[in-house]
């Protein structure tokens, strides 16, 4: 009787102590697998890969990283954001097509770098007299939203920001068209017709030139927004900064059709909602370091700002160039008069905010 309970006894501890190791077993097995149970639900740790095509380090980057540490973040991470800055991915060339076509997930450019694809967009880049980039960003961020143009349809858009307005930067000040007249400058391809019709003579060249084209003589001054004084070291080759905005740059990221639709709704919640919210982060980021930038090429480096003897002279030709884009989208069957009187609304309305 006694060996009958010593033997059961035995036979509940064997059966208990397996058990025991199974649990054990099935515990490691789901961390190697990368599982994690959560609420009772497991399931494996999203990947994206968010291509961009200039270095760690500048502003849309600094955008990038901050996107994806938020994303990991509010996701409990669920989410892992791999980052490719400097066109380590995709190129500006192929941003947005090589998101599209899977090549990455997620890709940020800006809409300039593919003339014609966004003719919206290019009546808003054209000097238009934004104050800063916060007031650029926010309308930006409306119109693509409300006009949603071609040129996305086959994207999820994730945010839209912009820089602040370029302005000419010189090594003799400039204070009249007649100063501008036939003066060397360095100018992004969105700004060439602008500054054509201004009368200078505008010289096409990479980022990467500009500082050895003003050291030689090629170029007496260049067109941009204004943190390459200091991020470029331009304020020890320049000494002016003409006071009229020009154009600016607007930036759209973007995410795959097909990526996002396999995306959990409580993942997609969390990337609606960075929408707005990185618009408004990256345009008080860039002017916050812009004012950094100013008092130091100032007071470091004796940049001067000046204004401009003619201001209507220049508002004249640049309000002009502005209604032509208008008319060349209406004749493309685009409504660029609507998205031309949206602008300057929304431009009233967040310049006094």
């Amino acid at each position: 009787m006694r060996k009958g309970i010593l033997f059961s006894l035995i036979a509940l501890m064997m059966l208990f102590m397996a058990a025991c190791s199974s649990a054990s077993t099935g515990n490691e097995s789901t961390k190697k697998s990368g599982k994690e149970s959560s609420g009772g639900n497991t399931g494996d740790v999203i990947e994206l890969n968010y291509a961009f095509f200039a270095p760690a380090g500048t502003f849309p980057a600094v955008q990038m990283e901050k996107w994806a540490d938020e994303v990991e973040k509010r996701t409990d991470g669920k989410v892992k954001v791999n980052t490719f800055p400097g066109g380590s991915l995709l190129t500006a060339e192929n941003m947005y097509d090589g998101v599209a076509n899977g090549l990455a997930d997620i890709g940020l450019s800006v809409t300039a770098y593919e003339p014609g694809r966004f003719p919206l967009i290019e009546i808003a880049d054209m000097p238009s007299g934004y104050q800063n980039s916060t007031v650029a960003s926010k309308v930006m961020a409306d119109l693509v939203n409300e006009f949603q143009p071609d040129g996305f349809k086959d994207l999820k858009i994730i945010t839209v920001f912009a820089t602040e307005p370029a302005y000419i930067q010189s090594q003799q000040p400039i204070e009249s068209l007649a100063d501008l007249k036939g003066k060397q400058l360095r100018i992004p391809g969105g700004a060439t017709r602008v500054l054509e019709a201004l009368g200078a003579s505008p010289v096409g060249m990479s980022q990467a030139e500009v500082a050895e084209a003003l050291q030689t003589g090629i170029v007496n001054g260049y067109v941009s927004s204004r943190e390459v004084l200091k991020d470029m070291k331009y304020a020890e080759m320049v000494s002016y900064v003409t006071d009229y905005p020009l154009t600016m740059n607007t930036f759209v990221a973007v995410m795959n059709k097909n990526k996002w639709d396999s995306l959990p709704d409580d993942v997609k919640q969390v990337i609606d909602e960075l929408n707005a919210e990185m618009t408004t982060f990256t345009g008080e980021y860039f002017d916050n370091h812009v004012q950094e930038v100013l008092k130091w090429s100032a007071e470091e480096q004796g940049v001067k700002i000046v204004t401009l003897k003619d201001k209507e002279k220049w508002v004249e030709v640049t309000n002009k160039l502005q209604l032509e884009k208008v008319k060349e989208a209406e004749n493309a069957g685009l409504p660029g008069q609507e998205f031309y009187d949206r602008l300057y609304e929304l431009i009233e309305q967040y310049s006094q905010e």
